[in-house]
């Protein structure tokens, strides 16, 4: 993974210091807190519900396991003994001292981590594949341009100040893994006939109030210009952006206001400009960066016996291997997926955890497990979730039962209880409802593994407010806390994807109380259990049967016979 140099060094170590000052003088009444937001903001400090929260970027989702030692001592000895793993590729922390935190970032910046731009108006945390450099559909390591991007944009003196945040997501696979269609710019490398690396460009993605899927505005890009290119693209923005208003803010609404087509032109126009100039990628600095993206020391292997025979004779890891192993470019290898969503009997503590938690404990066991079976490395997964990317496939069944034994190993990743959620209104002082016992009551409503995966793919996602950080725009079901009247109440929606079909869900009726909605799920996937053709998934029958043959069900089982009428026909 990249290696910081001194000048990466040099540059948290000084904002460590800057942020400690600021915190001091906040501290002793010298900031107030209005002069004091926009400066903890920058360093990923928000006050919440409780407490702080501190956000800390996980660049493009890879971590080293002394990395995820370090975030395990933060929540040990300055939180109450978990982080909460999000669909940025971020780890957050709720419930933070302010005295603690220029120690907990000196601390951090010691094994290269940082919560530079984890908030605020500008470029966030780059996202990626959480199989990056190992997937078999790749076309290239996007990580090298993740890098890149990373280290243009961090301090980027024009983009510090945009008209809202902004996200970008790159991927290099034929599978997307990374929700590319719904950030405000989503990069797709590959490579043309020729066998030069170009890259499309995405523009104008986002959920919240207004969810779009975004579009193509480039569809050629040489990788030479992908920096001055996304320089002419954000100063297009950055001139036409709305800052009069926070919900119509981000790039979104300018491509909706002004249209694709005049908004790619406005861009190609800005782009003769930036082209060929200070930020034109050469060969020798794209090579500085992937230099540090070398595959590990991959053995040279056979498909294993042992492997197959363990598959053949035990069905439990079997089962485990179904879901939750992926197949690795290198002979002999496989990355497999630790679920951060368990269930009763796949190991300790609590059964109905917080969907994206993990203790303290586990983050030091899974970098104990990273050492031993993946060259020291893990992953974040936007579905909340972490990945041991180079596991030798002779290696599986210990490291299944030590994963076990962790609470890790539930194997459901993709399924209906692989739930993900935003911290909701048990945390977050934006959330209109809580989004945690939504997630649990389903887990455990549907604690059956055999009926699970009888049901087969399908996602669930649970956002607190319409912001929108559990994604629930485009789960197959997705959920979403309203207020109504002081009380929490929560919307369904169906049909929502991401990856290569990406699509926005579309709410089914009125909302429902949070004691219904384990009901409400269940006649979901009632429905699809006896509508479905064979080998059909969740999303397919939904497209085919439309949300009124799903609508009928959950009103008529849920409402009283005139409320239900009434919401059927709306």
């Amino acid at each position: 993974m990249y290696q910081y140099d001194a000048y990466d060094q040099k540059l948290l170590d000084e904002r460590v210091a800057q942020f400690t000052d600021q915190t001091r003088r906040r501290l002793a009444e010298q900031l107030s807190e209005d002069d004091f937001r926009p400066l903890r903001l920058q360093n990923g400090l928000y006050y919440q519900r409780h407490a702080y929260m501190l956000r800390v970027a996980i660049p493009y989702g890879l971590l080293s396991s002394t990395q995820l030692r370090a975030l395990a001592k933060v929540a040990r000895d300055h939180d109450r003994g978990y982080g909460h793993f999000t669909t940025r590729q971020n780890i957050q922390y709720n419930w933070i001292e302010l005295k603690d935190v220029p120690q907990i970032l000196a601390d951090l910046a010691k094994v290269q981590v940082h919560a530079i731009q984890t908030s605020g108006n500008c470029i966030r945390n780059i996202t990626s594949d959480p199989f990056a450099g190992v997937s078999p559909d790749e076309v290239i390591d996007p990580r090298t341009v993740c890098e890149v991007l990373r280290q243009w944009s961090t301090n980027h003196p024009e983009f510090l100040f945009l008209p809202r945040k902004f996200k970008i997501a790159v991927t290099a696979s034929e599978q997307d893994r990374t929700a590319l269609a719904i950030h405000d710019v989503g990069l797709k490398l590959f490579r043309n006939a020729e066998g030069e690396l170009r890259a499309q460009v995405w523009a104008g993605g986002g959920m919240g109030r207004t969810p779009i899927v975004a579009s193509l505005v480039k569809e050629d890009l040489p990788w030479q210009d992908l920096l001055s290119y996304l320089e002419a693209l954000l100063r297009v923005y950055n001139r036409h952006g709305r800052r009069d208003n926070i919900y119509k803010a981000r790039i979104k609404i300018l491509l909706k206001a002004i249209g694709v087509e005049e908004f790619a032109r406005q861009v190609e126009e800005e782009f003769q400009f930036t082209k060929g100039g200070p930020a034109t990628l050469t060969g020798a600095e794209f090579e500085r960066v992937s230099a540090s993206f070398v595959p590990p020391a991959y053995e040279k292997l056979a498909d294993d016996a042992s492997y197959r025979e363990k598959l053949a004779s035990d069905a439990v890891f079997a089962r485990w291997v179904g879901r939750s192993v992926h197949d690795h470019r290198q002979p002999g290898y496989a990355s497999i997926t630790l679920s951060l969503k368990p269930h009763a009997g796949f190991g300790k503590g609590d059964q109905y955890s917080a969907p994206g938690d993990a203790t303290a404990e586990q983050m030091d066991a899974v970098a104990d497990l990273a050492d031993r079976y993946s060259f020291g490395e893990l992953r974040v997964s936007h579905e909340q979730n972490l990945v041991l990317a180079d596991v030798r496939q002779k290696d599986l069944h210990a490291l299944w039962q030590e994963a076990r034994a962790l609470g890790l190993a539930t194997p459901n990743i993709g399924l209906l209880t692989d739930v993900i959620t935003c911290p909701g209104g048990d945390f977050c002082s934006l959330a209109n409802a809580r989004s945690i016992p939504i997630a649990q009551a389903v887990q455990q409503r549907f604690d059956d593994l055999d009926f699970v995966h009888d049901v087969g793919e399908i996602s669930l996602n649970i956002s607190g407010c319409i912001n929108a950080c559990g994604h629930h725009h485009i789960g197959n079901i997705g959920i979403l806390g309203v207020d109504k009247d002081g009380q929490e109440w929560y919307q369904v929606t169906l049909g929502g994807e991401q990856g290569n079909r990406a699509a926005i869900g579309k709410v089914i009726g009125p909302s429902f109380s949070a004691a219904q909605m384990p009901d409400v799920i269940a006649n979901i996937i009632i429905t699809y259990v006896g509508s479905r053709h064979e080998d059909e998934l969740f999303i397919e029958t939904v497209r085919r049967l439309g949300i009124d043959t799903f609508k009928t069900r959950v009103y008529a089982d849920i409402m009283p016979a005139s409320r239900a009428t009434e919401a059927v026909e709306a």
